[in-house]
């Protein structure tokens, strides 16, 4: 796990200057696959051909046409040199990923629904290719332990993987942690963390369900509101803001969680809730406190107030990161695009020779965020150890397009067993 992430910043500034060198140098093409083609593998791919001079985009995949025929031409329009995908490496299907790791590319883009994660991933590493990988990284406990396998695999094959936990790659929230982690505050004592917002994906009525498609086709089209594709809103959206809470904590685990959550705003056919709030502890005592919510008409919000023994930090609310306490602090530097950041981290790396493994921090950082749903589920403290351990598989083992697929029941506290 990397600790000193301002040094990490320098580190890789240094590597990307020198990398310029080594492409005016080296004219082999860096080929990129990616899987999953809707607006956010498009920007991951435009990124990724932005990241550096030689990339080229070869091969696509997504389990529907349209969405691979729009991604292209949104990319064509603007990066249309780059962008070198014929019409055999056009790959449609619950299979297709697998045809893009086949294709001859370098580099696997993972931006599908989570809950595919877990075996696309393995499935790149066991093909010795470099990845970024989508945030969260799975959608139950035995995705993440499946995936923290990967994360060995890759590591033992000098293979970089970057995760989307894209806060971890922009300079003022960088900076911010820095200065947190130095001891601009003291010792902490407590984070509060929001995610208020919209709804992401509204679940459209059962009755524009078109006549004859399947259960499965039905709920990929409409997989933010399905808790085995999603994790629920939690663990898709507001994972961002765990992240920033292990992130303080050093990526060390809590101790356990309690949580509340449930559906406010009734929605036919899927099954997530709409509202959650977690209170993590950790074995100091420090407690950590998230709470989301995706609510249309209500206050919005998506700021983070971390307290310690000397001040206090904010992150979120107004437009610069700030400190006050002991020590009054403003960020002042240039911010970046942290999306674009991410992706010149990990070519850069490809070039250097020098792999970047964020592996288990993505794993983790998932878990956190998966912890707080299995308390609100259930109703009860859930630990780490029992979150880790959890047997519950809501991913199907073997998916079929045109399997019967039964939308599992909504949660309920009290009546839902911790499996």
């Amino acid at each position: 796990m990397r600790m000193d992430h301002r040094r990490d910043f320098l580190k890789t500034g240094a590597m990307l200057a020198a990398g310029a060198l080594v492409r005016g140098q080296n004219s082999n093409a860096i080929k990129v696959g990616l899987i999953g083609c809707g607006g956010r593998g498009t920007g991951a791919a435009s990124q990724a051909l932005h990241a550096d001079d030689y990339a080229e985009l070869t091969a696509v995949a997504d389990v529907y046409g349209p969405a691979v025929d729009n991604c292209l031409n949104e990319l064509n329009r603007n990066q249309a040199a780059r962008v070198k995908v014929d019409d055999a490496h056009r790959f449609v299907g619950l299979d297709a990923y697998q045809k893009v790791i086949d294709s001859g590319v370098d580099v696997v883009l993972l931006a599908t629904p989570p809950g595919f994660r877990p075996t696309h991933l393995r499935a790149c590493v066991e093909a010795g290719k470099h990845v970024f990988c989508e945030k969260p990284i799975a959608t139950d406990a035995p995705g993440v332990r499946h995936v923290l396998e990967s994360v060995k695999i890759a590591r033992q094959k000098n293979l970089s993987l970057v995760a989307g936990f894209c806060w971890r790659y922009s300079a003022h929230v960088v900076a911010t942690f820095d200065q947190i982690h130095s001891g601009a505050i003291g010792d902490l004592a407590a984070y509060y963390a929001t995610y208020y917002t919209n709804p992401v994906k509204p679940m459209p009525p059962a009755n524009t369900r078109p006549a004859g498609m399947s259960d499965v086709e039905w709920q990929v089209k409409n997989w933010y509101n399905f808790v085995w594709l999603c994790g629920d809103s939690l663990v898709e959206q507001a994972v961002h803001s765990a992240d920033k809470i292990a992130w303080a904590m050093r990526d060390q685990p809590p101790v356990s969680c309690v949580a509340l959550g449930g559906r406010q705003i009734p929605a036919e056919g899927g099954n997530i809730y709409d509202h959650f709030e977690v209170n993590y502890l950790y074995p100091n005592g420090f407690r950590a406190f998230l709470a989301c919510r995706q609510i249309d008409n209500c206050w919005n919000e998506n700021a983070d107030y971390i307290l310690g023994a000397k001040g206090s930090a904010t992150i979120g609310r107004g437009p610069l990161p700030r400190i006050t306490g002991q020590t009054e602090w403003t960020f002042t530097g240039q911010k970046n695009d942290m999306y674009q950041y991410e992706h010149d981290v990990l070519f850069a790396s490809i070039r250097q020779n020098k792999p970047v493994n964020d592996g288990e921090r993505m794993a983790s950082s998932t878990m956190l965020a998966m912890m707080g749903r299995m308390a609100a589920y259930t109703g009860q403290e859930i630990t780490w150890d029992q979150a880790m351990n959890s047997e519950e598989r809501i991913f199907p083992q073997s998916l079929t397009w045109d399997m019967p697929l039964p939308v599992a029941p909504m949660a309920r506290p009290g009546q839902t067993k911790l499996i």
